[in-house]
């Protein structure tokens, strides 16, 4: 397999994850629609670098994600590339080496296997992660939801003003009581 020195994630990108080359140091796997390879560098590293070619960073992306998603969102998924539409989100905490970052246009469909998620990619490939059906389906339609709502943002930023705005986003507490 080839080893790579750098890499953007771009529109053919289904996953990346982490892998320890036999030196002990943290590489990437990238699979794509039609290839896969090894990067020599961390999973982290490529998402921060990819997101830094269109000027912002990774901090910056997640706090973006938790403001449009709603502020409480657990492990929010990443907007790549707004301008191409490219959104991943991961399959457990960034912060642990073999998290495995996907891109949701690319998942065609998830089944419940043995208490994993049976994963099928566009291109047929599958793969099996050690996560809920209901957690990963619950991530994936977050990483749409946040593409679609960057996507429409960028097509017309005054029709999502509504949508945005903190203080019309959950719906009133203020119930009245009916008189009988």
């Amino acid at each position: 397999m080839v080893l790579v020195e750098c890499y953007i994630i771009n529109s053919n990108t289904l996953y990346i994850y982490g892998v320890y080359d036999r030196n002990g140091k943290l590489c990437t796997l990238v699979k794509e629609l039609e290839k896969t390879f090894f990067i020599d560098d961390s999973p982290l590293h490529i998402l921060e670098n990819s997101i830094n070619c269109i000027g912002y960073d990774l901090k910056g992306a997640m706090s973006s994600a938790k403001w449009i998603l709603g502020g409480e969102i657990h492990m929010p998924p990443v907007m790549i590339n707004p301008i191409q539409s490219i959104c991943l989100f991961s399959d457990k905490s960034a912060k642990n080496a073999d998290t495995i970052w996907f891109n949701p246009v690319h998942i065609v469909r998830t089944l419940s296997y043995k208490k994993k998620t049976y994963i099928e990619f566009s291109n047929g490939t599958t793969l099996i992660v050690h996560c809920s059906i209901l957690s990963f389906n619950t991530k994936l339609q977050n990483a749409m939801q946040l593409r679609n709502i960057t996507t429409e943002m960028g097509k017309n930023p005054k029709s999502m003003s509504m949508l945005l705005d903190p203080n019309k986003r959950k719906p009133s507490r203020n119930y009245k009581k009916r008189k009988k």
